[in-house]
C-alpha cells in the first residue's frame, strides 16, 4: 500500500512538462458531480486553451444511446490540491453537437443573465454559506450518531469542540485548506447545529464566478469524503424530527446597495422577491418544502416576511447594514441541495432587471 501511496502522490515536474486536467460537470439528476482526466502537453492557466471534450450523455441520463455524445465547453480552471503540481481542475458546462446547451446545463442561461449590461454594471457580490451532512457510509446514519440511534439534544453542537460534539473536523479542515489551494474564495468554515454537519462560506464572487467557485467547492469535498470513506449528504432535511434543516443561505449585494444610500435600493430589491416569492420557491430546487417549516430557523414556504437581524424570516437584513444606511441582505430560503447557478441568476434577475 505504500507503493501505491508513493505513484498516487508522485511529483511529475522533474520528469515531464505534461500536466494532467480533470474535466469535471454536473450530471443528469442536477446534483451529481462527474469527472474524468485528460493529459494536457504543458501548463495552462486559461480556460480557452483547454480543449473541448465529450463525454456519453447515455451513461449520465443526460443523452439517448442513439446520440450519446455531449460536448464540455471548459468554463474555469482551478489547481488540483490532489496532485497538485501543475495539474488542474477544470470546470465545465455540457453541449449537444450542434453547440445547444443540454436541459441540465443551467450555467449558459446564468451566464447570459450575468452578461447583461444592467446586471455587469451593478457588480454583484454573492455569499454563499453551504451546509452539508455526513453520513455514516454502510448504514446512512449522521457520523458520531448511534447506529439506528439518537445522540443528546441539539445545543452544544452549534461550533462545538471536544470528541462529543464535533464530528467530521478533519474532514472540515482539509476541505477548507484544499479550496484555498484551489484558488476559492472560501471564506470559512464551522461546526452546525445538528451533529455530524457542517457549514463553508464561498465568496464575496461576483457574478458568475459564485457558480463555478460552489460546484468546484462542492466537488472538492466530495472528493475528500471518498477518500475518508463517507457519504456527503446535501439533502435539506436529511432527518425527520427536532432535527436541524439543512440551507444554502445566499449573501447579496449590488453596487447601488453598497453606496451611500444603499439601504433603500435593498428595501426596493426585496419588494420584489417578495412579488415573485412562488417562482423564487419553485427555481430553489425540489426538498425545500420538508424544510421551510417554520421552525428551526425558518419561515413557512409559503409565506414571505423580512427583518433586521431576524434568521426566522424569509430575507435578512444585518444590523451593522441598518446602521449604515448600506450592505448587503441574506435571502434565507435556499435548500443546501440548490443550484447556485440558478439561484445567483435568479436574484440577480429580479432584483436588477425584472419590472413589475
Amino acid at each position: 500500500m505504500s507503493v501505491l501511496s508513493d505513484l498516487v502522490n508522485l511529483d511529475l515536474s522533474d520528469s515531464t512538462d505534461k500536466v494532467i486536467a480533470e474535466y469535471i460537470w454536473i450530471g443528469g439528476s442536477g446534483m451529481d458531480l462527474r469527472s474524468k482526466a485528460r493529459t494536457l502537453c504543458g501548463p495552462v492557466s486559461d480556460p480557452s486553451d483547454v480543449p473541448k471534450w465529450s463525454y456519453d450523455g447515455s451513461s449520465t441520463g443526460q443523452a439517448s444511446g442513439e446520440d450519446s455524445e455531449v460536448i464540455l465547453y471548459p468554463q474555469a480552471i482551478f489547481r488540483d490540491p490532489f496532485r497538485r503540481g501543475n495539474n488542474i481542475l477544470v470546470l465545465c458546462d455540457a453541449y449537444t453537437a450542434a453547440g445547444e446547451p443540454i436541459p441540465t446545463n443551467k450555467r449558459d442561461a446564468a451566464a447570459k443573465i450575468f452578461s447583461h449590461p444592467d446586471v455587469a454594471a451593478e457588480v454583484p457580490w454573492y455569499g454563499i454559506e453551504q451546509e452539508y451532512n455526513l453520513l455514516q457510509k454502510d448504514v446512512k446514519w449522521p457520523i458520531g450518531w448511534p447506529i439506528g440511534g439518537f445522540p443528546g439534544p441539539q445545543g452544544p453542537y452549534y461550533c462545538g469542540v471536544g470528541a462529543d460534539k464535533a464530528f467530521g473536523r478533519d474532514i472540515s479542515e482539509a476541505h477548507y485548506k484544499a479550496c484555498l489551494y484551489a484558488g476559492i474564495n472560501i471564506s470559512g468554515i464551522n461546526g452546525e447545529v445538528m451533529p455530524g454537519q457542517w457549514e463553508f462560506q464561498v465568496g464575496p464572487s461576483v457574478g458568475i464566478s459564485a457558480g463555478d467557485e460552489m460546484w468546484v467547492a462542492r466537488y472538492i469535498l466530495e472528493r475528500i469524503t471518498e477518500i475518508a470513506g463517507v457519504v456527503l449528504c446535501f439533502d435539506p432535511k436529511p432527518i425527520q424530527g427536532d432535527w436541524s434543516v439543512a440551507c444554502a443561505d445566499i449573501n447579496y449585494s449590488t453596487k447601488s446597495m453598497r453606496d451611500d444610500g444603499g439601504i433603500k435600493v435593498i428595501r426596493k430589491a426585496i419588494e420584489k422577491l417578495k412579488l415573485r416569492h412562488k417562482e423564487h420557491i419553485a427555481a430553489y430546487r425540489e426538498g425545500n418544502k420538508r424544510r421551510l417549516n417554520g421552525q428551526h430557523e425558518t419561515n413557512d414556504i409559503n409565506t414571505f416576511s423580512w427583518g433586521v437581524a431576524n434568521r426566522c424570516a424569509s430575507v435578512r437584513v444585518g444590523r451593522d447594514t441598518e446602521k449604515k444606511g448600506k450592505g448587503y441582505f441574506e435571502d434565507r430560503r435556499l435548500p443546501s441541495n440548490m443550484d447556485p447557478y440558478v439561484a445567483t441568476a435568479m436574484i440577480a434577475e429580479t432584483t436588477i432587471l425584472w419590472k413589475p
